[in-house]
């Protein structure tokens, strides 16, 4: 019962798979495959390396002009940078957990042989969640309140292209990566919470001590 509400939709998400998934061609496949590829939580090093150096660079810029904005935005960057780190490793727990507790088919084992359109190599188990949709979520999450208005609908092209991506190359199905997308947003407000509430925390303990 829970499979056919929660997953099936009522076969919504057979029919939306392969609405998606039909729509291809050689220059959209090479696009969606780099959607994938970019997606992936091995990345994690390559991106946390950019992210503090985009920091570094932004950080001491806004110090030169204004030494006080200058140390706020590090502080900002500092919680930000944690709530990254933080959520990915819960994030990747979670996600091993997941996907062994439910280990539903992927689309090429669940549908009909010949009916799904595989671009790169074909994948056949633990489809719930998708690993690559909550990675990009938790990227776009985690970095949303750095973000300027322009960057922000960047950010949510980059989430929705990595997650489209996962269904026209035939890895996910639509389910698996709403459910990538949620449980990684749900991940990265619950340790922004934790981190607040500890920085808050502190500070009143630092006042106490210096009165």
């Amino acid at each position: 019962m829970f499979k056919e509400i929660f997953y099936d939709w009522g076969g919504i998400n057979t029919w939306l798979f392969h609405a998606i998934n039909d729509l291809h061609n050689q220059i959209l496949d090479r696009l969606m495959l780099l959607g994938t590829q970019i997606g992936s939580h091995t990345l994690f090093p390559f991106y946390i390396t950019l992210i503090v150096l985009v920091a570094t660079l932004w950080t001491n810029r806004t110090a030169a002009l204004d030494i006080g904005n200058g140390h706020k935005l590090t502080m900002r960057w500092l919680v930000t940078l944690s709530i990254f780190c933080v959520a990915y490793v819960l994030d990747g727990v979670f996600l091993m957990w997941a996907k062994h507790y439910f280990d539903y088919p992927r689309p090429p084992l669940a549908l009909p042989p010949g009916s799904v359109h595989i671009v790169g190599e074909a994948e056949y188990h633990q489809s719930l969640p998708s690993g690559h949709a909550s990675f990009a979520m938790l990227v776009v999450a985690s970095l949303w309140p750095m973000f300027n208005r322009w960057q922000k609908w960047a950010a949510v092209a980059f989430v929705a292209w990595v997650g489209m991506s996962r269904i026209v190359v035939g890895a996910h199905f639509p389910a698996d990566i709403l459910a990538g997308w949620l449980t990684a947003l749900s991940i990265v407000l619950l340790s922004r919470a934790i981190a607040i509430r500890f920085l808050t925390r502190l500070h009143e303990t630092t006042g106490e001590n210096d009165a």
